[in-house]
Parts: C-alpha cells; sequence; structure tokens
C-alpha cells in the first residue's frame, strides 16, 4: 500500500526535525574536532599509552563527524526524493517501502528484502590489513 499525503507529511517533518538535530551537533563536533589535538588530550606529562588513547579519542571524534555528515546527506537525499515524488520506493526493485520502515530509516532506499540481500551481497566482513 502506498504512503499517504499524512504519512509523507509525518515522515518529511520528522527528516525535517533530525536535520536540524544533526546540525547542532556538526558544529558542536566540528569545534571538538578542531579544539582536540592530541598533545592537549595526553597532557603534558604523556607516555606512549597516554598518547594512543588521546589519538584514539580525537579519531572516534573525527568518525562521529563523518557518520553525522553521511546521516545528514542521506535525510538531504530523502527530502530530494519526496520533492520528486520518489519517496518510499525501493531503488533497487521499484516496490514500496514500508512505513514502518521509513518511521525507523527515514532515508531508506530499499524495501527490507532488498536491503538484506544488498547487505549479503555488499556488508561482508572485511579482511584485515595487516
Amino acid at each position: 500500500m502506498a504512503l499517504t499525503d499524512r504519512q509523507i507529511q509525518e515522515l518529511h517533518t520528522a527528516i525535517d526535525r533530525r536535520i536540524a538535530e544533526l546540525r547542532l551537533e556538526l558544529e558542536e563536533d566540528v569545534a571538538k574536532v578542531r579544539s582536540d589535538r592530541v598533545a592537549d588530550l595526553a597532557g603534558d606529562a604523556r607516555d606512549s599509552g597516554d598518547e594512543s588513547v588521546a589519538t584514539l579519542i580525537a579519531e572516534l571524534d573525527r568518525a562521529d563527524l563523518g557518520r553525522d555528515v553521511s546521516e545528514l546527506r542521506a535525510l538531504e537525499a530523502a527530502r530530494q526524493r519526496i520533492a520528486d515524488g520518489s519517496y518510499g520506493r525501493c531503488v533497487d526493485c521499484g516496490g514500496e517501502i514500508g512505513y514502518e520502515r521509513l518511521q525507523v530509516n527515514p532515508a531508506a532506499l530499499r524495501d527490507i528484502r532488498c536491503q538484506t540481500q544488498h547487505e549479503k551481497t555488499y556488508g561482508g566482513a572485511t579482511a584485515p590489513s595487516l
């Protein structure tokens, strides 16, 4: 069953709200990444353990920033799909993405069946690099 106008409006509102939240989080994340220098995190009397922990903290902050940017891009793309009328359609099979799925993940590109197949095909564990 296709999404109703009311469902689309509810999802659009949820997307807009999450975009606003993400923009605030991104501002905070950017400020934190800029201010977190390894030397500052490790302190004056640092050893290799302190330095490695400080490096890990800085990398986690950057990972947070990257994750937020990715989510923001996905939500902006979902907003564009709403505008062009393709929202709620699976990019793989063209079928409908369930309203319940979109409530949980309003940026979803695939229905559950296609997403499962996509993850089996492309979401495998990466090989160790060492």
